[in-house]
This record gives structure tokens, sequence and C-alpha cells, in this order.
């Protein structure tokens, strides 16, 4: 059985199954909560009954990369057997879902909900586009410098392979099947 394998192991039983992924929705919905409770002030948001009706349209990609956020939680739990946490991070290689179009598809999927809820509710300035880029170049040296040396060390052969052919940020037209 490879790192790849999405079955269920022999080792862990359906009811483990289902309590890892429990807590990988857990730690997914407290990691929505603090950002959910840290972001709006920095990016100016503020509820106003005035916004204009047109704006809400940026609720439909809001949901949108939210829910593909919430459904990549769901895969490092039921698939990866662990959490998006990196203290209790996933013991198998996630390949399923989304990841078959792009390797950071969690991340993809805040900054697309972030950015509808920031067209609706903030107000663009200078300081707060400085630290929207800021906050950006951070994910991205995160993801470079820690997580995908991490994962090879971690899946090896498996991790490359992946690399090789799903893309880290731009998502294939098709997905990928190993």
């Amino acid at each position: 059985m490879t790192a790849m394998d999405t079955r269920t192991s022999g080792s862990i039983d359906n009811s483990d199954h289902w309590l890892i992924t429990l807590a990988s929705l857990t730690v997914g919905a407290a990691f929505f909560a603090l950002w959910f409770w840290l972001l709006p002030p920095w990016l100016g948001f503020r509820v106003d009954l005035d916004t204009p009706r047109w704006r809400w349209l940026a609720g439909i990609p809001s949901v949108l990369g939210f829910a593909v956020a919430i459904r990549c939680i769901w895969d490092f739990g039921w698939t990866g057997r662990g959490t998006p946490a990196p203290v209790a991070p996933p013991r198998k290689l996630v390949v399923a879902g989304f990841y078959r179009y792009v390797r950071n598809p969690m991340y993809l999927g805040f900054f697309v909900g972030w950015f509808g809820l920031w067209f609706i509710f903030g107000r663009a300035n200078v300081l707060a586009i400085s630290l929207v880029i800021i906050a950006i170049l951070g994910v991205a040296l995160f993801v470079l410098f820690y997580e995908e040396p991490t994962l090879r060390r971690k899946f090896g052969a498996d991790y490359e392979d992946f690399c090789k052919h799903v893309p880290r940020w731009l998502p294939r037209l098709h997905p990928w099947s190993n």
C-alpha cells in the first residue's frame, strides 16, 4: 500500500476513521473562527446595510471558495487521516478531491472566500492592500520553505510524483489520476 492509497487501512477501524475526520473538521472550524475574528479589522471590514446590491454578487465566489476549503479539511481527515494543523498532520498523502487539480486548494479556497467577503464588506486602502499582499506572500513562502520540504521528507517519491503532475497554485483543467 502506498502513501497515496485512499482505502481504509486495516490498522484504523471505521470509528477511528470518523473520529479523525471529526478532529480535522474541528481544527478547520477553529481555524475559520480565528481568521474571521482576526482578519476583518485590518481589512477594513464593516457590515453596512447600504452596501450596493451588486457587490453582494461576490458572495458567490466567497461561498464557493470557503466550500473548497471545507472539502479540503474533510479530505485531510478522511483520506489523509490527520488535520490541517502541523501538530497533527495527515498520515497519508492527500490526492483526492480538489488536490487532484492543484496542490494547495485549501489556501486558494480561503483566498477566494476572503476576497469575496472583502469585496462585499471591506474598505480597500493602501495599508489593507499591502497587508493582503504580505499575507499572500507569507503563505507562499510557508508552502515553499516549510510545507513542501516536510511533505517531500514524509512521503518521498509519491509526493515527487504528485508535484510533477499537479501544479502548486494554478489548477489543472482535468483531474490528475495517479
